[in-house]
C-alpha cells in the first residue's frame, strides 16, 4: 500500500504490476478516481508495437492504483485498423455527455502517409466496450496532434489541439462530442519545432481558463509554457515555464498530460506527466532543442547538416525507444494569486 507519491519512481498497481496509462488522464465520479492512458506493456522499441491498447485503473486515494482492465483493445488482426498494434495512437482523452448519456474517446493517430487524425469511439460505461463512430477525422481540416478535451459546466465542450508544426487550436465540439462544429481560434503561433507547442493540458480555476503545453522535441523532455486566459478562446497570457526550480530546463524530464482538480480540496490541483526517457537523464536540452532547429530548417548549410548528423547518432528517435519503461511525475500546483509553479519533490502526501 502506498501512502504518498513517489514522483520517477516505478509505480505498481495493486496487483505489484507496472502501472500502463501514459499520455493519460483523470476522470472521478461517486467517489471513485480513474486513470486512463496508453498501455505500453508490450513496447520494446523493437518489435513494432507502439501500444497495445488504452488501460483504466481505479482508486479511491490517488495513490493506489486497481487495474480495471483494457477498456479499448488492441486490433491485431487487422492491420488497417487505427487500433492496430503498429498504429501510432496517443493520448487517449474520454468526456461523458449527459445529453446522450455516452463516454466520449477521442484518440489521435498517425498515420502511415503522415496525416495525423482522429479516432472517436462512444460507450455506455466507461469501462466499455467502445464502438468507433469516426475514422480519419481531421478537425477543421486541419493535421491535429497532440490535443486535450475540456467540458464546460453547461455541458460544452471542447478541444485544444496542435496543428501539427505551426499553432494551437481551440475549436469547439458538437453537441454529442464526436466532431467539431466549425468554431475555433488560433493560439501561439511559432515557426517550426522545437517552439512550435503541443501536449495541451487545460484546467479551471476561480473562472481563469489555463493551458499547460509542451515543445515539439518528440518523446526528449523540454520546458513546459503555462497560459492563462479569461475564457476558452482567450487571449492567453503567457506565465512562463512553471517549473522555474528546475535547471535541466526539461519539465523535471517529463511532459505533462493532464492536471486535475483533487476532489474535497480546496484548492489542490495535480499536474501529472510521463517520464518517457527514464534512463536518459542526462541528455541536455540544448542539444536536441538543436537537433530539432537544423532538422525543420529549409535550408541548412554544410556545417549544419554535419552538427546534425553528430546530434542524430547521440539522440534516440522515436522508434527505438523502449516506452514500457516510462514512468510518471505527479507533482502539486502551488499558486501565487494567478500563476503557478511546480517544485520537485521527492515525496510528498494530500
Amino acid at each position: 500500500m502506498y501512502k504518498a507519491f513517489y514522483p520517477g519512481r516505478e509505480w505498481l498497481d495493486t496487483d505489484g504490476k507496472p502501472i500502463q496509462a501514459h499520455g493519460g488522464s483523470v476522470l472521478y465520479e461517486k467517489g471513485t478516481y480513474y486513470w486512463y492512458g496508453e498501455n505500453k506493456e508490450k513496447t520494446d522499441g523493437k518489435n513494432g508495437i507502439w501500444h497495445w491498447g488504452v488501460r483504466l485503473y481505479s482508486s479511491k486515494d490517488l495513490y493506489n492504483w486497481k487495474d480495471e482492465g483494457l477498456i479499448i483493445p488492441p486490433e491485431p488482426e487487422d492491420p488497417s485498423s487505427p487500433l492496430h498494434p503498429s498504429s501510432c495512437m496517443d493520448r487517449p482523452h474520454i468526456l461523458f455527455n449527459r445529453k446522450t448519456q455516452k463516454y466520449v474517446c477521442w484518440l489521435k493517430i498517425i498515420e502511415k502517409d503522415g496525416r495525423q487524425t482522429m479516432t472517436v469511439m462512444t460507450a455506455e460505461s466507461l469501462k466499455g466496450p467502445y464502438t468507433r463512430v469516426k475514422t480519419g477525422l481531421m478537425p477543421l481540416g486541419m493535421n491535429a496532434g497532440d490535443f486535450d478535451l475540456a467540458r464546460d459546466e453547461d455541458g460544452k465542450a471542447y478541444i485544444y489541439f496542435d496543428r501539427v508544426h505551426s499553432e494551437l487550436i481551440c475549436a469547439e465540439l458538437t453537441e454529442d462530442y464526436t466532431d467539431v462544429n466549425g468554431v475555433f481560434s488560433r493560439h501561439f503561433p511559432r515557426l517550426q519545432p522545437p517552439y512550435v507547442r503541443e501536449a495541451p493540458a487545460h484546467f479551471e480555476r476561480r473562472g481563469k481558463h489555463y493551458l499547460v503545453t509542451s515543445g515539439t522535441t518528440g518523446y526528449l523532455p523540454n520546458p513546459s509554457e503555462a497560459a492563462l486566459s479569461d475564457s476558452w478562446h482567450g487571449p492567453f497570457l503567457l506565465l512562463g515555464d512553471p517549473h522555474p526550480g528546475d535547471p535541466s530546463h526539461t519539465s523535471f524530464h517529463s511532459q505533462i498530460s493532464c492536471v486535475f482538480k483533487v476532489e474535497g480540496n480546496e484548492d489542490l490541483y495535480i499536474a501529472m506527466a510521463d517520464r518517457w526517457l527514464p534512463g536518459r537523464m542526462n541528455l541536455s536540452y540544448e542539444d536536441y532543442a538543436e537537433w530539432f532547429r537544423i532538422r525543420f530548417k529549409k535550408e541548412p548549410s554544410p556545417e549544419e547538416e554535419a552538427r546534425l548528423e553528430k546530434l542524430s547518432n547521440r539522440l534516440p528517435l522515436d522508434n527505438d525507444i523502449n516506452t514500457s519503461l516510462a514512468s510518471y511525475v505527479w507533482l502539486p500546483l502551488s499558486f501565487d494569486g494567478e500563476n503557478f509553479t511546480l517544485s520537485w519533490q521527492e515525496k510528498w502526501s494530500i
